[in-house]
């Protein structure tokens, strides 16, 4: 079930479409009917209109998930640790960026005039497809797991460290592009290593491979569930590798797995 969301030019409601390849390009192929999160599209008026298969390009995106909630992991990379000069952490680092905060693929990130500095963070993203609440690190998670996204992580670098927490600095709103599939293609929970790549304007600054998580995606959604329970559409973006970095004014971030696509958003002083 690899999908996206987009909005409907002619009704201006946002719709969901079944996403295949085709030639290396990823296309809309069919409609789908709105995860039962997403209240918005489920009520949106009919379309009028036959659909017709298009490639993703040719749509205007919208983040592809309905989150009640963003629970993110926080230093879950050996070398993005290592940049950071701290010790590693005994358990998962967990934190929340607000709903509020998403962007959709290709969407301008807002520079808040209270940061001097804002990074960009590549993650994979873990999309939950059934509720989830007290699970075992050796229980197989995959049937809790609908699929997989990509999230950059924005973070407003000095707010971070001046606030000593996190949740001002990386919930602004905007500080969460997301998309632009939900991909079930990828198995990083059965042992298939997944590369996230980000680029700054064209040029790699990170790229690191899930082989080398500290927590694997089992051990962080029981972590998870110890505390919270977990509902469809809420994401877990599942760390960052080493390489993050400022951004300028008018710079565009690319993050790139195989198997999910391309996020791709530019950066604005607000």
């Amino acid at each position: 079930m690899t999908y996206c969301k987009y909005l409907d030019q002619e009704t201006g409601s946002p719709r969901y479409a079944h996403v295949e390849r085709r030639g290396g390009v990823l296309w809309a192929v069919s409609p789908m009917q709105a995860p039962p999160e997403d209240l918005a599209a489920r009520l949106a008026p009919a379309v009028s209109a036959r659909f017709a298969a298009a490639p993703l390009d040719s749509l205007e995106l919208l983040a592809p998930v309905t989150p009640s909630k963003i629970v993110c992991i926080g230093r879950n990379y050996r070398d993005h640790v290592a940049e950071l000069g701290h010790d590693l952490p005994k358990e998962p680092l967990l934190f929340l960026k607000p709903p509020s905060s998403l962007l959709a693929p290709n969407g301008v990130v807002r520079m808040p005039a209270l940061s001097r500095r804002v990074d960009y963070e590549g993650e994979l993203a873990i999309v939950i497809g059934r509720r989830a609440s007290r699970l075992r690190a050796d229980v197989d998670v995959r049937p809790y797991i609908r699929g997989y996204t990509i999230v950059n992580d924005v973070t407003a670098r000095d707010l971070q460290t001046s606030d000593g927490q996190w949740s001002r600095a990386k919930g602004f709103d905007t500080f969460c592009p997301a998309g632009p599939i939900v991909s079930t293609e990828i198995d990083p929970v059965g042992g298939e290593p997944v590369t996230v790549t980000t680029r700054l304007n064209g040029a790699v600054k990170q790229q690191g491979s899930t082989r080398e998580l500290i927590f694997p995606i089992s051990v962080l959604l029981a972590h998870i569930t110890a505390a919270m329970t977990l509902e469809p559409g809420d994401i877990i973006p599942t760390g960052t590798p080493a390489g993050v970095g400022p951004v300028q004014p008018g710079d565009v971030v690319e993050v790139e797995i195989d198997g999910i696509g391309v996020l791709r958003n530019s950066f604005q002083a607000e």
